[in-house]
């Protein structure tokens, strides 16, 4: 006896569809890093996408290609999502989007800086999603290196939104934390971290979360800054001149730019830990001005970043005794030249390089 179901096609489609439905985990952040785990995935249409959070505090949000760090109107966001630091074997919180089309989804993490330091992930992007990134970042990871390349290294110990739906599960991770050693893994990361520029009087970004093995590389723009390593207390003062412990601190010296400069000099650091990094620039008044940097400061409380920053303003900068008026400084060096010193925090020392643009002034 032939039976006739109705929709016989439709309900095999929908069955054939489910059957085909992949699932992709996709790790959100994580102790000391700012990522997502795989950075891109090519979904099917009933595909889902199971972002999973970690430390410290994140979101999935939806954006658009042409404004990255911007929620797009009517996008999805599964908003923060909170995962304290000692919580390294879960459960972790889930957000799950079910993907409708082949058509790219464009994602960041819209906690502060997150997205511009590059924290952004994209589903089906084809070949655009180093544009995309790039774009998110200020397009500062496309600067053309320096003419004259330098070495430096330097190792110190809301619109309309619709929400995904939210669920706490153990979700099995093959990540952990990572404490004892400061050698880089296969997801350390470079930090571009822009000092001055025209008119300009800051470090940008400001303030970096940083995993152990990273690497901040400082670009110096106009007109003549530093990046020197302080401390919370003493915001405007040189980690040399403050430490009881024979700590010095690192320090890229003075590097005078020009105005009509098309080729910058840098500077690089290798982070060792996750304890909080503090610094400024020692040009006169700058640091009291606000141009201090820090990486893996708390995110708010009497010693997040803001606080540090107010510090050096109320300071004003007056009680550094290590702040050098570089207009009248000069160096001997040709152009080019290298200069040598050795620097260290903690038990770790290492030798640092830095090529110079020299005969620039203020």
């Amino acid at each position: 006896m032939l039976y006739i179901i109705p929709n016989l096609h439709l309900i095999l489609g929908i069955f054939v569809l489910a059957v085909q439905a992949t699932e992709f985990q996709v790790v959100v952040g994580g102790p000391g890093k700012l990522r997502f785990d795989p950075q891109t995935v090519n979904a099917s249409p009933g595909d889902v996408v199971t972002f999973v959070f970690k430390q410290s505090n994140h979101t999935a949000t939806e954006s658009t290609f042409e404004s990255p760090c911007e929620m797009a109107p009517g996008g999805f966001d599964s908003g923060f999502l909170p995962v304290a630091d000692n919580n390294t074997d879960g459960p972790f919180p889930a957000a799950q989007l079910t993907v409708s089309s082949t058509d790219p989804v464009w994602v960041y993490c819209r906690q502060t800086n997150h997205c511009q330091q590059g924290m952004v992930f994209a589903i089906n992007p084809g070949d655009q999603f180093p544009a995309f990134q790039m774009a998110a970042t200020g397009g500062i990871l496309s600067t053309s290196p320096p003419a004259e390349p330098t070495s430096t290294f330097v190792t110190i110990t809301k619109t309309s939104t619709t929400s995904l739906p939210i669920t706490s599960s153990s979700i099995p991770t093959t990540s952990s934390s990572s404490t004892g050693s400061a050698s880089p893994t296969s997801l350390s990361s470079d930090h571009i971290v822009v000092v001055g520029g025209p008119d300009i009087l800051a470090f940008s970004p400001s303030n970096i979360t940083a995993q152990i093995g990273d690497t901040v590389t400082f670009q110096f723009r106009q007109k003549n800054h530093t990046v020197t390593q302080s401390t919370f207390a003493a915001p405007c003062v040189a980690l040399a001149d403050t430490s009881t412990s024979g700590q010095s601190g690192f320090d890229s010296g003075f590097m005078p730019i020009a105005d009509n400069a098309t080729s910058f000099p840098t500077y690089t650091i290798q982070v060792n830990d996750t304890s909080p990094i503090w610094a400024f620039c020692r040009q006169v008044s700058h640091c009291g001005e606000g141009m201090v940097f820090s990486v893996n400061s708390p995110l708010s409380g009497s010693s997040s970043f803001a606080a540090f920053q107010a510090h050096a303003k109320q300071l004003n900068g007056t009680s550094a005794s290590n702040t050098t008026n570089a207009t009248t400084s000069t160096s001997s060096a040709g152009l080019g030249a290298t200069v040598r010193w050795s620097v260290g925090r903690y038990a770790g020392v290492a030798t640092t390089t830095v090529t110079l643009l020299l005969g620039l002034m203020i």
